[in-house]
């Protein structure tokens, strides 16, 4: 306890304060209902634990602690046989994390507090609660190798020292994409206005080749009717990233739209009456975040289906007048084509052995995969 400041550490929702949506309706990922799905869908190697922030018993703040075990993941991609020993070197010195923040997602979502309490001591909180958790991991026979707390831009990264987290490598991944909607843009008609001739002719090529496909928004009955089959185009998609630290389970799209409802978005593309792929999109206030998609590599070449979906995905958010789409981390590259841009991410990072900590810098630098990409700019 910090004078007169506390922590809680839930594994159930359903225990969980009363007034928990309260302090996170800034940001759905922290909500009763999105923590549901990772109780109840987690990928199989992740174990979540909620924290509720207190200052005199009253809940001021919520945290995310995910520990996630890479014992029985390919992280790195197979085909490249050099990985193989990078994938035995990883597990080896790095197999069991502890995070402060949601790997499934890309951004902010770690904690959220009220102004009963300064961003110090909600850390200060939350440190104290990851060592109980770390504790408790080692009483049952695990040891923890890494601890980092992810993912914040520029603007919103703390003073992480000032809270007492000591000897942590600072690192910046892959950035998040961006896509601001101006405020003029009421339809994907002034979208298309504001795009040079190069990408409007993209555009209109595009769509062409979509052509015979249909879009369909599905609900959760027809996600568990289609669930073998999104979890094929999944991983297809999945298993074409050069690092993995997990896989979504085959329920998981359909529990979490029974649990957020019309919040949680899901979109099957077909041809005739076969899937050939789907993308999801979830409301969080005035962003509209993308979250996963699948799918089938043969038609995805044939139609750029990938591109579709990314054209889709700006026409729906402008249309609802959301004021960004966060495309999240990978393909760079064609989503800065379309109107993206760059947003660097940080976290902090900490290995429990003193000695390894020492080369945290050279090592992350070894493992973080190198991915190289041209920034476009669509726009006149």
């Amino acid at each position: 306890m910090i004078d007169k400041l506390s922590y809680t550490l839930y594994t159930t929702t359903s225990n969980l304060p009363t007034e928990w949506d309260v302090v996170t309706k800034p940001n759905i990922f922290l909500s009763r209902n999105a923590l549901a799905v990772l109780e109840k869908a987690p990928p199989k190697n992740m174990e979540c634990h909620f924290v509720g922030l207190f200052k005199e018993n009253s809940l001021c703040g919520v945290a995310l602690i995910q520990f996630i075990d890479l014992n029985n993941v390919t992280t790195f991609r197979e085909q490249q046989k050099k990985n193989h020993l990078k994938d035995y070197l990883f597990k080896k010195f790095t197999s069991h994390i502890l995070f402060i923040g949601n790997n499934t997602l890309t951004g902010q979502n770690a904690y959220l507090y009220t102004d009963a309490i300064t961003e110090t001591e909600a850390l200060q909180l939350m440190q104290a609660a990851m060592q109980e958790v770390k504790k408790d991991y080692h009483n049952k026979g695990i040891t923890i190798n890494l601890i980092t707390v992810k993912d914040f831009n520029t603007e919103e990264f703390p003073d992480f020292n000032r809270a007492g987290f000591k000897n942590y490598f600072t690192f910046c991944t892959q950035p998040n994409m961006i896509f601001n909607i101006r405020a003029d843009w009421e339809n994907i008609e002034d979208y298309l206005l504001a795009l040079n001739t190069k990408y409007r002719t993209q555009y209109k090529r595009a769509r062409k080749k979509a052509e015979g496909i249909t879009k369909k928004k599905l609900n959760a009955a027809e996600i568990q009717v289609y669930q073998e089959r999104i979890n094929e185009l999944y991983y297809t998609v999945a298993n074409k990233a050069s690092f993995n630290t997990f896989f979504l389970p085959e329920n998981h799209f359909e529990v979490m739209k029974k649990e957020l409802n019309d919040n949680f978005l899901f979109y099957g593309y077909f041809i005739d009456d076969t899937l050939i792929g789907f993308n999801t999109l979830i409301k969080n206030n005035t962003d509209m975040d993308t979250y996963f998609l699948g799918y089938d590599e043969s038609v995805q070449q044939q139609k750029m289906l990938y591109l579709n979906m990314l054209y889709d995905m700006v026409a729906y958010a402008i249309k609802k007048r959301y004021k960004r789409v966060v495309f999240a981390r990978s393909a760079m590259e064609i989503k800065s084509s379309i109107g993206a841009e760059a947003e660097e991410v940080y976290g902090i990072i900490k290995h429990t052995n003193p000695i390894v900590n020492l080369f945290m810098g050279k090592l992350f630098n070894y493992f973080e995969p190198k991915v190289t990409w041209k920034a476009r700019n669509p726009f006149k």
